[in-house]
């Protein structure tokens, strides 16, 4: 049987794994191809507060890109980007501002080469363009949520176990 501690962590999950999909296919016109700033994204800041958030952004974005009319390679890829970059957050989790540089570098890589190939933009140029709106996401509104949750004792709240 399930603990609830269990219960908690597959709650957690799930409810990140909603909004995250929920903000993606919301903003579908800034979510989605070469030059992109999916606001979902500042949700990747959140392994620093809680382990559920790994499977919960990884789920996220896998539904997002499925719901969202991506290519086969973009939903396996851009969901594995996204599930390593949460992955390198929550090991960096006492850094935040190195741990969300973590999705900013895997998303410009990975989403990088996977869009390379389906356009005729130059893998630099979309690189570029990729790890600028995920740095956007990031630093912009990730960080600035992450210490706002904190300041407000939320961080405590909503994820202690």
């Amino acid at each position: 049987m399930f603990r609830k501690k269990d219960t908690r962590f597959i709650t957690r999950a799930a409810v990140i794994a909603a909004i995250y999909c929920a903000l993606t296919l919301l903003l579908r016109p800034i979510s989605y191809g070469e030059v992109q700033l999916r606001v979902s994204e500042a949700l990747t800041i959140l392994p620093v507060l809680t382990p559920a958030a790994v499977p919960g952004l990884f789920i996220g974005c896998l539904l997002a890109n499925l719901l969202g009319g991506s290519t086969v390679i973009d939903i396996v890829f851009g969901s594995l980007a996204t599930l390593g970059a949460a992955l390198v957050t929550r090991k960096l989790r006492n850094r935040p501002a190195l741990a969300a540089l973590a999705p900013v570098l895997f998303n410009a890589v990975i989403i990088g080469l996977v869009l390379s190939g389906l356009s005729d933009m130059p893998l630099p140029l979309i690189m570029l363009w990729i790890g600028l709106g995920e740095a956007a996401a990031c630093y912009a509104l990730g960080l600035p949520l992450l210490y706002m949750l904190k300041r407000a004792k939320l961080d405590t709240k909503l994820f202690a176990d």
